[in-house]
């Protein structure tokens, strides 16, 4: 191991599955250290993606380095904060954000962690939420294995930042078609409009149904639907066309034959 540039782990947690990689140095590409099943009906839904982590862990950790997790969606939840003339210090921004979440999931999510995105004066962010065992439980793990926890990212976030450079205007809808999840971002004007995750079919047609919903949505608000770009992780199809407009098709460097984990990995910076 260099002397220079400490192990970089990244680890994919999804329901289904979890996959630990490893980059050499800031430049390489991950390569695949472990993959595991996750035990299903364990309660909470992430307790077994943990387990399966701290499995894959106890191998090939030399106890330097950091590790990266990125979550599925189906381990956040996501919500649309307007802008608040008088919210000002970030205590009073989290205090806003939290009454934004508990709208819609109630108390239990006081004790939630909370992530807003920067945005500019007068602009809504987006703000995730995980709950805080699961960073109380990746922290350690990693603790245990000898590493520093560096980030915890989602995979929305991750894999839209990593992608926004090939966004061509700032009208958009920016799909996330994950393993049996999909999520969607629409942006007007460089501005933030609605945020939605849904659970759903690995298929074209499913994807595209999902689409044309959100297109009668817009359609019913005066709106028309912007372009569509979708990134749907160790998958080469895409939706089909939406009144008359085909999606634009994103995808990470790796080959989509290398599966949906691994292309989850690439997005992490």
């Amino acid at each position: 191991m260099s002397l220079l540039w400490p192990d970089r782990f990244v680890a994919v947690l999804d329901p289904r599955g979890v996959l630990l990689t490893r980059r050499r140095g800031w430049g390489g590409s991950p390569q695949t250290v472990g993959n595991a099943e996750c035990a299903a009906g364990a309660e909470p839904a992430w307790s077994a993606a943990a387990d399966a982590l701290a499995g894959l862990l106890k191998g090939p950790v030399s106890g330097r380095g950091e590790l990266t997790v990125v979550l599925a969606s189906q381990f956040v939840r996501f919500r649309l904060v307007p802008w608040s003339d008088e919210v000002g210090a970030p205590d009073e921004l989290e205090a806003y954000a939290r009454i934004r979440f508990e709208e819609v999931y109630g108390p239990v999510s006081g004790d939630w962690v909370l992530r807003l995105s920067p945005e500019a004066a007068g602009r809504p962010r987006l703000a995730a939420a995980i709950e805080r065992p699961l960073l109380d439980r990746l922290q350690a793990i990693a603790a245990n294995a000898g590493l520093a926890l560096a980030s915890v990212q989602p995979y929305l976030m991750a894999a839209f930042n990593r992608l926004a450079g090939r966004l061509r205007q700032d009208d958009f809808m920016f799909v996330l078609a994950e393993p049996e999840r999909s999520t969607l971002l629409v942006a007007r004007e460089g501005r933030w409009t609605s945020v939605s995750s849904t659970v759903g079919a690995d298929t074209d047609e499913a994807l595209g149904a999902l689409i044309a919903r959100e297109r009668e949505l817009q359609a019913a608000a005066g709106e028309t639907l912007p372009t569509v770009y979708v990134h749907a992780p160790g998958r080469e199809a895409c939706a089909p066309a939406v009144g008359g407009e085909a999606p634009v098709t994103l995808a990470m460097p790796a080959a989509p034959a290398a599966g949906a984990l691994l292309n989850m990995a690439m997005a992490a910076r």
